[in-house]
């Protein structure tokens, strides 16, 4: 008997018993996707080389040409202010976003689609997002998760011909229920039902589901032309315990009998299309099932494998033109709004805030290239897809949130000079669609990734549940050298697998022992808790916080090496040590926190060596703010998908800039000093060298630094006396598409800007 055999033999009984049970819905979200570098991660063995064999980012010259000229026309014609106030897109907007293919991007050319790659894709949906949010969520969400992705992978051929032409013109615009009121995170126990049934129509007996639903936060919903919707089918005439043939995916047409949708949800209010979708005992045939008859019950299998690679382009896109916008402003700002005799930009308090939007942005936004650039590889990274729904959202949020307090007043007052107002309420949107944040980081970063990414868990659970001692024993044996090598590398060292660019070494191999360590923390864990760390959510999420910090300072590493950008070496070189401090500080969090003997004492010693990891010192976050504002060129480096559009606080804010370039950062400073002295822009302008340059120039800072207001009770009681008296509305309103169930845009509220 070989030694396997007999070590498996042993090991069998405790394992199964140690082991979580793994379901059909959890089986289907485990072996979704592929694994990525995560899983280099994951064994402790960074390999830099293959990190670098990913590739670059690449765009075909009709992808450059749609963000050059069709995406740029979009974003002129976007008004984030009126939008935001007719709680719609004008109608303008949408018949350009259905003439220049914007609901096709990832349907194929045969089909009428643009047949854009997955990095096009995501950089479209944020350059949209950098000017109006919801914009860009329209346009995602046909791009996304849903009917049309669904269809290229399992569709039958008719229901492609179909359907794949008319969603790629627009001539439909789908939507996909999902959530209900009591499935919202834990979505597969969606209580939806469709009963097998026969029904007879134009005189012939067609077998279908009788299906009685309610779904809620559908986006696009209040105007889909077709629904595609999830529910639990059922046949009735099977045995006892064999009826429940599982989740089904299918695809109905609007209008249909027994189904409402037109009514609107308003997530924080913002503008974009968003309700309820309800059926009493719709009939769906079978060949309105995606896929036909044969996948029935394969639904969740389905949206597992779609949303390992939706998950980890369209919202992380959302972050990353928050970040991008709250950069610009942030540092903008701080350049031409001056107090206390200074630029607030040259204070220390917003200058530190700045470098930390700037490093943030740096190592979130190599991981949402990096994994774009594996995605059009032909991966399907689940996991890195979770990681990057989680931090860029987050991230998004954390800028939002310092961009706000660096404008202070500035950013509280509503009107079309607002900066960040719009943005930051629409951030909670994505931390909380497409699986909470609360929920990723514990059940799918580390809860998938611990079982998908590990080299030697996903055997062993396959070993146990086939009862097979031979396998379970050389996954044991291997799992058993996996974890000696790691013991070896956390306390001694780790080696360099690969080869990292030079300027980035030290910083490579801070990240290859603290990848050793991660892989042997995670061991341990899973050994000293076994099938409790699944229900031990604080520190499940802890240790997927850890991967993705892990997962993005080798981004960082990554994007260096491709962008061949020398002058960006300080961002890289703060955002991989911030990085690698943040998951460091994590895994000491959770040695503190594990419900087991000698827990510190452990962590002490596996953490060992790892003092030379510490916060950013404030002299370089300081630095690096005197860099962004002096060097315009790293901020467009940092910010590529910056768009500006055509008028508004984000366009006074850009000409302001422009002058100040032109004028020089010296001038600039001097002459704001001159109006606090003299109170006048035409007397300040007067003592400059270049008065017309200087004049221009205040009245931009003046436009930057006003709010907007709008009439009060005694002013509406003045126009009813007096119309004429009434001021004239500054954006027309936006009527709704003609859609059913489409409710009537109001119109925007008069403004005009005050002091």
């Amino acid at each position: 008997m070989s030694l396997a055999r007999i070590v498996g033999r042993a090991a069998m009984k405790p394992f199964a018993r140690a082991l979580p049970q793994m379901g059909d819905t959890e089986r289907a979200a485990l072996e979704a996707g592929t694994v990525g570098f995560e899983g280099r991660i994951f064994e402790g063995r960074p390999d830099l080389d293959a990190l670098m064999r990913i590739g670059a980012n690449r765009l075909t010259e009709r992808e450059q040409h749609f963000l050059q000229h069709d995406v740029a026309e979009l974003c002129a014609m976007l008004d984030d202010h009126a939008i935001d106030q007719a709680g719609d897109l004008p109608p303008e907007v949408w018949r350009h976003l259905r003439e220049r293919r914007f609901f096709g991007m990832i349907i194929p050319e045969a089909w009428g689609g643009l047949g854009f790659g997955h990095h096009a894709h995501a950089t479209v949906v944020a350059r949209i997002a950098s000017v109006n949010v919801a914009c860009a969520v329209t346009v995602m969400v046909p791009n996304s998760l849903g009917p049309a992705e669904l269809l290229l992978r399992y569709g039958t051929d008719a229901q492609k011909q179909h359907y794949l032409p008319r969603l790629a013109d627009g001539r439909d615009l789908p939507c996909f229920g999902l959530t209900s009121p009591h499935a919202g995170s834990d979505a597969a126990s969606i209580p939806d039902r469709g009963m097998l049934v026969e029904r007879e129509i134009d005189g012939r007996r067609v077998r279908g589901f009788s299906v009685t639903f309610n779904k809620r936060y559908i986006t696009l919903a209040p105007v889909a032309t077709v629904v595609g919707l999830a529910f639990n089918a059922i046949d009735a005439g099977k045995p006892e315990g064999q009826q429940e043939l599982r989740i089904t995916c299918a695809l109905i047409p609007v209008p249909q009998p027994g189904m409402r949708i037109g009514r609107r949800h308003r997530p924080m209010d913002g503008a974009f299309m968003n309700g309820p979708i309800e059926g009493d005992e719709v009939f769906v045939p079978m060949e309105w099932i995606i896929g036909g008859e044969e996948r029935v019950g394969q639904g969740w299998r389905m949206l597992m494998e779609c949303l390992s690679a939706g998950r980890a382009i369209s919202l992380p896109a959302l972050g990353a033109a928050t970040q991008q916008a709250a950069l610009y402003i942030a540092n903008g700002y701080g350049q031409v709004r001056q107090q206390f005799g200074l630029p607030i930009g040259k204070f220390d308090a917003v200058a530190a805030l700045v470098a930390d939007v700037a490093v943030d942005l740096y190592a979130t936004d190599s991981a949402r290239r990096m994994t774009a650039a594996a995605l059009d590889a032909g991966e399907q990274p689940s996991v890195a897809g979770a990681i990057l729904k989680v931090q860029l959202t987050e991230a998004g949020r954390r800028s939002a949130n310092h961009a706000m307090d660096i404008l202070g007043g500035k950013g509280i007052i509503s009107g079309p000079s607002n900066l960040m107002g719009v943005s930051w309420r629409h951030m909670p949107i994505a931390i909380t669609v497409e699986g909470a944040n609360l929920l990723t980081r514990s059940l799918i970063i580390f809860g998938q990734g611990a079982v998908r990414c590990h080299p030697f868990v996903m055997q062993e659970m396959q070993a146990v549940e086939a009862k097979d001692d031979e396998a379970l024993g050389r996954a044991l044996l291997g799992h058993t050298a996996h974890v000696g090598r790691n013991l070896w590398r956390s306390l001694f060292g780790a080696p360099l697998v690969g080869t990292p660019p030079d300027a980035l070494a030290h910083e490579a191999r801070m990240l290859a022992r603290l990848s050793a360590k991660y892989a042997l923390t995670c061991d341990l864990a899973m050994g000293l808790l076994g099938g409790r760390l699944k229900r031990m959510e604080l520190l499940s999420a802890r240790l997927g916080d850890a991967l993705a910090h892990l997962y993005l300072a080798s981004s960082c590493l990554w994007r260096y090496v491709f962008d061949a950008q020398p002058d960006m070496l300080p961002f890289a070189r703060a955002a991989m040590r911030a990085q690698l401090d943040a998951a460091e500080e994590v895994l000491r969090d959770l040695y503190a926190n594990l419900p087991t003997g000698g827990r510190r004492f452990i962590g002490r010693v596996i953490l060992s060596r790892t003092r030379h990891l510490a916060p950013l010192p404030d002299v370089q976050r300081l630095e690096l703010a005197k860099l962004l504002r002096t060097q315009p060129s790293l901020v467009h480096s940092l910010c590529p998908d910056l768009m500006q559009p055509a008028s508004g606080g984000l366009a006074d804010l850009a000409e302001a800039l422009r002058l100040a370039q032109e004028l020089g950062p010296e001038e600039a400073e001097a002459l704001g000093k001159t109006v606090s002295r003299t109170r006048s822009i035409t007397q300040a302008a007067a003592e400059s060298s270049r008065p017309a340059l200087a004049e221009a120039y205040l009245r931009a800072v003046d436009r930057v630094i006003q709010v907007d207001d709008f009439p009060g009770p005694a002013d509406e009681a003045a126009a009813t006396a007096s119309p004429a008296a009434s001021p004239a509305p500054a954006s027309r309103p936006f009527p709704a598409p003609r859609q059913s169930g489409t409710p009537s845009a109001t119109a925007p509220t008069p403004w005009r800007r005050t002091g």
